[in-house]
């Protein structure tokens, strides 16, 4: 009985100095197979035995083992004990690897986080900081073992804190996010903290820790809660910006916020202008209005005082006042050169228009028969026109709300998508998905699974049994059920997770094998809360091919019955989704006899007949044509050539027949007095255009082009062809023939009086008196001036820029998406940061110039986007850059396991992937470096290069290129690096002046990029950045369309100067008032703009420049009426030009501009009634106003005075009809005539009654009163 006590009180002790906790002591050693409560592990999950043993001293291989995975355990090789065996140190080996593959990059993480596992795995002092919690028993090797399954691992907080401190911001460089993240489980890098990063690493359902490690962490001092003889470790941690004992740097700023250098903010954007306190623009609008008022009035001052001044002069010499109506005589001394050359000028081309006008009159149907040839030429160019349209992106989204149900019915949708077939005439078989879909892991044989397809649903696989997946979980007691819930909110923060830790044991990978982002899944949330989002997004990402690719029709016959199918499901009330979605198109009598309808007719055709020789003639030489030329040019030149055939036709009708003219001869002079007129607005305009073809932005180039040759052709066929369909019309009138029935006749003789219109009297009588009001006038002037001083300070605040939504109809699908992708979307596009030819990136410096990891320069390419990202509200970059370059040396590294080379069978000395048996592939490609920055040779630079793009990245080897960089880097056939690109994303964008604020950041910080990189040894100086996005396409010309648009409206003003000048005999002061006029109509029209909700754009510019050439029609008849008038005060000259050439302008605007430009008001597309209705109907309105109300009494101020040349003719004309009177026998012929179409000559010549004096009619004239005919036709 008393050896049996004897026996159990040893037994006893035994069992307790074996769990006793002391220095030196071991809980745990070697391995004893597989942990039997682990299924589905990512990595075996071998356990060690239980063994409460002295620490063993390593000798041989099993020190040098513990020195390469574990060296802060050193302490000499025959002084160093451990509680670990070799194997265990190569499965812990394996571990880390796993790690290191994300954490390499950064020397101190690497190191901090070996720490901790070396620690619990292999510490002498075992029992002091680990507490086993858990065992069971199994077989291994045949024998029975107990194992441990969990413990407990007591850590001092400050060498926790201080581990994850250098971990917290390490990058991974493909995805622009942080490393932890995917050490954190569902907490995310955000949330993540040092017990939280712990847990995830001590928990045995992540698929990669074996076993169950409760990480307790004590703060220094605390003992409560600590067993008896336990010590928290409190090792020595290294801070991320300090060098490792083996040699290691410090890390990057990238990864390291402790070694950034100190940075300046990035300089601020320029504080809006200001004088006085308040906006510099409002001061200077109001100082220029005070101005010009101040001008004004002191020239109407000044003018009366010099008016009065004359009056007295005149009254003391005892002339009295002159009769306003009465012409002086002209001395012949005193007409000026000027007024020679205006008359000289006036006469040479009513002349020359006059023959030309017989001649094309006498000859209509050959003249329409050359004319219509000559189209015919031009216009069958046509068949090779050239459109220049936006390739359609293939992209379709929509949104909905989160639940079980929604998502369960998005689910039967995408799957419905993805499984779309049909048959394809391009491929001669049935196309689905997977021939056009952006396949990223498997691009030559792609899958439906294969096909990027970006959904919530893909972090279940888009697979419903594992939506619907549900399992218990016992947790601190609580059993509770995990579903679909707990693994969203997991995989939202850990992406690229292959394994969650809810229970439910799913990757949170997608079907095709990337990762799911959850901006890209899920949008409006707020500060990552991504459980409240109010959005669901998804999409299908497919190539995008050239046109002449086959495969393009495929895309877009995929892409309609995409559209078919969402269309069909939004119209299926049932659904309960509200979403959208996008696919990145005189007597009654003679009415008959007197309309002019088919001649109106004419006129629209010689205008489509000159646009379409416009286009045929740059279609046969190769000069694109775009949409817009195809909707502003017709409108133009319908404009400008109905404003001239308007007033063509209303001289003629208007006009009396003379005696002894023939209807040929009458054709001729009327259009000898217009042709002018019409030359001088057509040639101003078409040399405008022409001279606008200057512009570097493609869109104006080929608009100014087409519309300058279409305005040259439209006058060309004015003065052929429609002369010759105005002869004809007349030869039908004179035969009493109806227009549209010419075989009935009226018998109802033709009026002997000019046929006036409505428009004409009316102006005579009442608008030209009221405006020309000396009252009226100083108002006018006044309210003209404020609002070109008004228009000023709105022109300087027009928004610059066209935001997308503009460009889709009013009931397009598309207006939802833009509006949810505005309103829920959390991170912007993608900007590529891409480099051109000419660095070597496989040097050193070449590859420290790029990179961002340990060695890497302060100031390289990624590392520079990075500090852009700081201050995302400057920069508008977001997420840094994902680096091929960096991510190749982390490959490369023998750090990890991602590069290896066969060692055995037919490919010994090639890659390896880490896939692969260690048995096969036991050696690195690299080897160690010696400086501890690792940079691999030239030669192997390029030789691992290709099999790095093509290594598809696994749990293994997180870091292959296959996917991700495989299209990022471009080679030559001899493997020289010719681009590549580095992606970034920009904050989310939501009107087109951020868009364009993003381009211009890029760039700066691009330039920025390219001078650094220029610095390096070996670059080219042609070498470059550039950065590009699918939108710079559309908004690069905003950051140059304003200096542009400058030049080129400056451009259009130019020639309408120097051909006034010309044109009316050098006349600078009626040029100078041209020019001003259509200075202000340009100015209040981006003024309007401004109120009017009109952004600036390249839309608008070619309306801009259309305003120009439509102005010169309101401007330029008006002005040279008023030159050529021989009224003697600017007043009556002002009034005289406003009835007779005001009333004409008017009636061509009322009937053509105007209805066009109303039609435009009910189009659905938003870009039409905005830019064409909005805009064209400002230009025309205020057009008219300036040309019908403000140039008139701005020329009664300041308009030339009258041509003293032209008097002086008319003064010779007068005395050499009345010495003809005199001569002439009171009994000789008739006094009157009747309008009839005489032929030969047979009646002598008498004025025009166009221009006799107010109130005579042709019947009134006698020889002896033909001394007060004034004839001014022929001036």
């Amino acid at each position: 009985m008393a050896g049996a006590t004897t026996l159990i009180v040893f037994l006893a002790c035994v069992v307790l100095s074996q769990g006793q906790v002391q220095p030196g002591q071991c809980a745990f050693y070697e391995e004893c197979g597989r942990n039997p409560s682990i299924g589905g592990a990512l990595i075996p999950p071998i356990v060690p035995c239980v063994s409460y043993t002295p620490a063993r001293l390593l000798q041989g291989e099993h020190y040098r083992k513990l020195i390469e995975v574990c060296p802060m355990l050193d302490r000499g090789e025959f002084n160093t004990h451990a509680c670990c065996s070799r194997n265990q140190l190569k499965s812990l080996e394996m571990s880390l690897t796993l790690s290191k593959a994300v954490l390499n990059r950064c020397p101190a993480c690497a190191v901090n986080f070996a720490h901790l596992h070396c620690i619990n795995t292999c510490s002498p002092n075992q029992t002091q900081t680990v507490n086993i919690t858990d065992t069971r028993n199994v077989t291994y090797l045949g024998k029975e073992r107990e194992v441990v399954v969990g413990y407990q691992a007591y850590l001092s907080t400050n060498f926790a804190d201080g581990s994850f401190k250098s971990c917290q911001n390490v990058r991974i460089p493909a995805t622009g996010g942080f490393a932890i993240g995917t050490m954190c489980g569902r907490y995310g890098a955000k949330l993540c903290t040092p017990q939280r990063w712990y847990d995830f690493q001590g928990d045995s359902s992540n698929g990669l820790a074996p076993l169950d490690i409760d990480f307790i962490l004590i703060r220094p001092g605390n003992t409560a809660g600590v067993p008896k003889g336990m010590i928290p470790y409190n090792g020595l941690t290294l801070g991320c910006n300090e060098t490792t004992p083996t040699g290691g740097k410090e890390c990057s700023c990238q990864d390291c916020k402790e070694s950034c250098p100190v940075m300046p903010p990035p300089p601020m954007p320029a504080a809006p202008f200001r004088l006085m306190g308040t906006d510099g623009f409002l001061v200077i609008s109001i100082l220029l209005l005070c101005f010009l008022l101040a001008t004004f009035l002191l020239y109407l001052v000044v003018s009366c005082w010099v008016h009065y001044a004359k009056d007295r002069k005149d009254e003391e010499g005892g002339k009295g006042k002159m009769s306003a109506k009465a012409q002086p005589l002209i001395d012949p001394s005193e007409v000026t050169f000027t007024d020679k050359n205006s008359l000289a000028a006036q006469e040479f081309l009513s002349s020359l228009f006059q023959t030309w006008g017989t001649c094309m009159a006498s000859h209509p149907l050959k003249v329409l028969l050359a004319a219509a040839i000559v189209v015919a030429i031009f216009a069958t160019g046509l068949m090779s026109i050239e459109l220049t349209t936006d390739p359609v992106e293939l992209w379709h989204n929509f949104s909905g709300i989160l639940s079980k149900d929604l998502l369960t019915q998005l689910l039967e949708l995408q799957t419905k998508i993805q499984n779309i077939e049909f048959w394809s005439k391009d491929l001669n078989r049935m196309a689905s998905l997977k021939d056009v879909c952006f396949a990223p892991l498997n691009p030559s044989n792609a899958s439906l699974t294969d096909c990027a397809v970006n959904s919530l649903l893909q972090y279940f696989q888009n697979n419903e049994t594992n939506f619907n997946a549900k399992v218990n979980v016992t947790s601190l007691g609580v059993t509770r059920e995990v579903d679909w819930k707990d693994h969203f909110f997991y995989c939202v923060n850990s992406p690229l997770s292959f394994k969650d830790i809810t229970g439910l044991a799913m990757s949170c990978m997608a079907d095709y094998g990337g990762p799911v982002f959850p901006f890209l899944a899920v949008g409006g949330y707020e500060n990552d809360d991504f459980t409240n989002a109010e959005a669901l997004i998804l999409t299908f990402s497919l190539n995008n091919y050239g046109r002449d690719d086959p495969r393009f029709n495929v895309a877009l016959q995929w892409e309609q019955m995409f559209l078919d199918i969402v269309q069909e499901y939004q119209r299926d009330p049932s659904n309960n989704f509200t979403f959208a979605y996008m696919a990145e198109y005189s007597s009654c009598k003679r009415i008959l006899v007197d309309s002019k309808f088919l001649v109106g007719l004419g006129g629209i055709l010689v205008v489509g007949c000159s646009v379409l020789a416009s286009m045929g003639f740059y279609a046969w030489i190769g000069v694109p044509s775009s949409l817009i030329i195809l909707q502003v040019v017709p409108f133009l030149v319908l404009a400008v050539g109905a404003d001239n055939i308007f007033i063509f036709v209303l001289e003629y009708q208007r006009d009396m027949r003379m005696l002894g003219e023939s209807r040929e001869m009458q054709i001729g002079r009327v259009l000898g007095n217009v042709a002018p007129s019409m030359l001088l607005c057509s040639l101003s305009e078409s040399i405008c255009f022409f001279l606008g073809a200057l512009s570097t932005m493609p869109a104006v180039k080929s608009f100014a082009l087409y519309a300058a040759l279409a305005v040259l052709m439209d006058f060309v066929l004015q003065m052929t062809a429609f002369v010759a369909l105005l002869s004809l019309d007349a030869r039908r009138q004179d035969g009493g023939r109806c227009e549209l029935a010419c075989c009935v006749s009226v018998t109802t003789p033709r009026s002997t009086k000019p046929n006036e219109g409505l428009l004409l009297p009316l102006m005579r009588k009442y608008y030209a008196p009221f405006l020309l009001y000396p009252i009226t006038r100083i108002v006018v002037m006044v309210t003209f001036i404020a609002m070109f001083c008004t228009s000023i300070y709105l022109m300087l605040h027009v928004k610059v820029g066209l935001d997308q939504e503009l460009a889709m109809p009013t009931d397009s699908y598309m207006l939802d998406y833009f509006k949810y992708l505005y309103k829920y979307f959390e991170v912007g596009i993608p900007v590529y940061f891409v480099t051109t030819k000419g660095f070597n990136f496989t040097s050193v410096a070449g590859m420290d110039a790029v990179c961002s990891s340990v060695g890497c320069d302060e100031f390289s390419l990624t590392q520079t986007i990075h500090y852009a990202t700081e201050y995302p509200e400057l920069s508008y970059l977001a997420i840094p850059a994902n680096s091929w370059v960096d991510d190749y040396i982390d490959w490369l590294n023998p750090g990890s396991k991602c590069c290896r080379l066969y060692t055995l069978g037919p490919n010994a000395g090639k890659f390896c992937p880490a896939s692969q048996s260690a048995f096969l592939c036991g050696r690195r490609c690299m080897q160690p470096p010696d400086d501890g920055v690792f940079r691999p040779s030239v030669d192997d630079f390029n030789r691992f290069l290709p099999d790095f793009l093509n290594n598809r990245p696994d749990l293994q080897c997180p870091k292959g290129g296959l996917g991700a960089y495989d299209k990022a880097v471009v080679r030559d056939e001899n493997g020289e690096i010719i681009a590549t690109r580095f992606m970034a994303y920009h904050t989310s964008l939501t009107n087109s002046q951020e868009f364009t604020m993003a381009l211009q950041m890029a760039r700066e910080l691009a330039d920025k990029i390219t001078q650094s990189m220029r610095a390096v040894p070996g670059t080219s100086p042609d070498f470059e950045v550039f950065p590009y996005t699918v939108t710079y396409t559309f908004y690069e010309q905003y950051l140059t369309i304003v200096p542009e648009g400058l030049v080129n409206i400056s451009l259009c003003l130019l020639p309408t100067f120097v051909v006034c000048c010309l044109l009316l005999g050098m006349d600078l002061r009626s040029g100078l008032l041209n020019l001003f006029t259509i200075v202000m109509i340009t100015v209040d029209t981006v003024g309007a703009m401004t109120l009017w909700g009109i952004d600036y754009n390249a839309v608008a510019l070619i309306n801009l420049v259309t305003a120009v050439g439509i102005s010169v029609e309101f401007v330029s008849h008006l002005t040279r009426a008023f030159a050529l008038s021989i009224k003697m005060t600017h007043v009556e000259r002002a009034k005289e030009a406003t009835a007779n050439m005001g009333s004409a302008v008017l009636a061509g605007v009322a009937m053509t501009n105007l209805p066009g430009i109303i039609v435009l008001a009910f189009a659905k597309a938003q870009l039409i009634q905005i830019f064409f209705f909005r805009l064209n109907l400002i230009i025309t309105l205020l057009g008219m106003a300036h040309g019908l109300i403000f140039l008139p009494v701005l020329l009664s101020y300041f308009g030339p005075g009258v041509n003293k040349a032209m008097l002086l003719k008319l003064q010779q004309s007068k005395e050499k009809a009345r010495r003809a009177a005199q001569m002439a026998t009171t009994a000789s012929g008739s006094n009157g005539y009747r309008n009839l179409g005489y032929e030969h000559g047979e009646r002598p010549d008498l004025p025009s009654p166009h221009h006799l004096p107010h109130g005579t009619q042709p019947s009134d004239i006698t020889a002896k009163d033909t001394k007060n005919v004034e004839r001014i036709s022929s001036f």
